[in-house]
C-alpha cells in the first residue's frame, strides 16, 4: 500500500547482458516486497532492494549463478522480517512468487521454464547406483575419459624429455626468439620490464591491470568484449594496481621435474583415483606452488599442505589463491617434499582428475600421463583455447555454487568439484547408453 505513491524502480534493459533484464526485474520486485515489510519508508525499501540486487548481479558471471545468489538473498531478506515463517524454515529453500502465490522449487528456478513441467528428477541415478561408482568400478568407468597422448600434447601438458631425465618438454610452446633473459613481459598488464640477474625488478613500477577475464557479449549489430572484473572495454585502463610486474615463468623452467613410477598392482587391484588442486603465488622467478590439496574418490582430503616457494615472494596472489603471507610464514615444506609424498601416493596408472590440470602439474613439476581433465571433458563450444570455468560447470550441471567464499579460495572445494563432476558425467552417459 505504501508503495503506490512512489514509482517502483526499474532495471534498465541492457542488450547482451549476462543475466536477462526480466529475471533481474522479477527478483528486484521480490526483494522490494520483502524490504517493505521491515523498512520504515518505501524509499528506504527501494534503496535496500536495489543495493541487494546490484550486489547479486555483480557477483554473478551467468544466469544460473545469479539465480542461486538471488534465491539466497531472498532467503536472507525473509529472515529479517519479524515473525516470518521463512526465518524459522529457511532449510526448505522455497521461492514463493508473491505475484500469484505459486510456490517454485529451487530446482525449477535453476532448471528454467520446462524443469517444473517435465517429469525428471535432478538426482536420479539412472542405471548406476552410487555404490557402483566406487573403487575399481569407478576406475574402469573413468578410463573412458582419459586424455590420449595427442590430447596431452595439444593441451600443453608437461611430457617427459626423451633423453634428459628430470626435464620436461612442452609441445605447445611458441617458437621463442632468443631474447635478452633480463627482459620480461608482465603476464598481467603486458608491459615489458627489466630484471637483474637475481630476478629483481630494475625499475620500481606499479602494475595497473584487469584481474578479470575477457568476456564476449552479444549487442545489437554484433559482439562486444568486456573485462569480467569491471566491465571495462578492451584497451581500457586497468582497474587494479599491484606493487610490481610479474611473469608466469613455469613453461620456461623445464628442469627439476619428477615422473610418477610404474608400480605393481596393489591387493585392492586398482591404482587409485585422486583429484587435485594447486595454488600459486608470484615470486622473483615466476609462478610457484604455495598450496596443494589432494582428494580421494570419497571426496575426503588425503593431503593438504602449504608450500614454501624456492624464491622470494613478490605477490601472494591472495585474491585467487586464498593463501596469505601468514599461511606461508610457518611452513618449511618445499616443492621437493611435496613431490616425494605424491610419488609415494600415486603410481603411473593412478587416475588424476583436475580442471586444466596441466597448470597444476607444471606447478608441482610432475609428469603424469593418466589424466582426466574436466576442462576437456566439458569443452567450450568455441573450442580451444577457450575453456569453461569450473564454477560455471558446477552451476550448469550440478546446480551448485562454488568459489563463493568472500574470505578467499578453498582449494579442496575445486578438487571435490572436479571429482563430483566426473561422477555426474559417468551417470549421465550411462543413462544415454541404456
Amino acid at each position: 500500500p505504501q508503495s503506490t505513491t512512489l514509482q517502483r524502480p526499474v532495471i534498465p534493459t541492457e542488450f547482451g547482458a549476462k543475466v536477462p533484464t526480466n529475471i533481474r526485474q522479477r527478483y528486484l520486485n521480490l526483494f522490494i516486497d520483502e524490504c517493505l515489510k521491515f523498512c520504515s519508508s518505501s524509499q528506504e525499501a527501494f534503496d535496500k532492494a536495489l543495493a541487494e540486487e546490484k550486489v547479486a548481479y555483480e557477483r554473478s558471471t551467468s544466469r544460473n549463478i545469479y539465480l542461486n545468489v538471488a534465491v539466497n538473498t531472498l532467503k536472507k531478506l525473509r529472515s529479517l522480517v519479524p515473525n516470518s515463517p521463512t526465518s524459522t524454515n529457511s532449510s526448505s529453500l522455497l521461492l514463493a512468487e508473491t505475484s500469484n502465490k505459486k510456490v517454485v522449487s529451487h530446482e525449477a528456478v535453476l532448471g528454467g521454464k520446462l524443469a517444473a513441467k517435465t517429469s525428471f528428477t535432478l538426482n536420479r541415478s539412472g542405471s548406476l547406483r552410487a555404490e557402483d561408482l566406487t573403487g575399481a568400478a569407478l576406475y574402469r568407468r573413468l578410463k573412458e575419459y582419459l586424455l590420449t597422448e595427442e590430447q596431452l600434447k595439444e593441451n600443453g601438458y608437461p611430457m617427459p624429455h626423451p633423453e634428459k631425465p628430470g626435464r620436461a618438454v612442452l609441445f605447445t610452446a611458441e617458437e621463442k626468439k632468443v631474447i635478452d633473459s633480463s627482459c620480461r613481459i608482465c603476464c598481467r598488464c603486458g608491459t615489458e620490464y627489466m630484471v637483474s640477474a637475481s630476478g629483481n625488478c630494475i625499475r620500481k613500477e606499479e602494475c595497473v591491470h584487469h584481474w578479470g577475464r575477457l568476456r564476449k557479449q552479444r549487442v545489437p549489430g554484433g559482439w562486444e568484449t568486456h573485462y569480467s572484473c569491471c566491465s571495462g572495454a578492451v584497451g581500457s585502463p586497468g582497474c587494479q594496481v599491484a606493487k610490481q610486474h610479474v611473469h608466469d615463468g613455469r613453461k620456461e623452467s623445464l628442469d627439476g621435474f619428477v615422473k610418477t613410477f610404474e608400480k605393481l598392482p596393489t591387493t585392492d587391484s586398482y591404482p587409485g583415483i585422486y583429484a587435485l588442486d594447486c595454488e600459486m603465488c608470484y615470486t622473483k622467478q615466476g609462478l610457484e606452488l604455495t598450496r596443494v590439496t589432494v582428494i580421494n574418490s570419497e571426496l575426503k582430503v588425503v593431503y593438504d599442505t602449504f608450500v614454501k616457494p624456492d624464491s622470494k615472494v613478490v605477490d601472494y596472489n591472495t585474491r585467487f589463491s586464498g593463501v596469505t603471507e601468514e599461511d606461508l610464514e610457518n611452513t618449511s615444506i618445499t616443492l621437493r617434499d611435496v613431490q616425494a609424498v605424491l610419488l609415494n601416493m600415486f603410481s603411473a596408472d593412478t587416475i588424476l582428475i583436475g580442471h586444466s590440470l596441466e597448470s597444476d602439474l607444471f606447478a608441482l613439476k610432475l609428469i603424469h600421463g593418466t589424466v582426466v581433465d574436466t576442462a576437456i571433458v566439458f569443452p567450450h563450444r568455441l573450442g580451444l583455447p577457450y575453456k569453461r570455468a569450473l564454477r560455471t560447470l558446477m552451476a550448469d550441471y550440478l546446480k551448485r555454487i562454488i568459489q563463493d567464499n568472500v574470505e578467499g579460495h578453498d582449494s579442496s572445494e575445486d578438487a571435490r568439484a572436479c571429482m563430483e563432476l566426473m561422477v555426474w558425467k559417468i551417470k549421465e552417459d550411462a543413462k544415454v547408453k541404456r
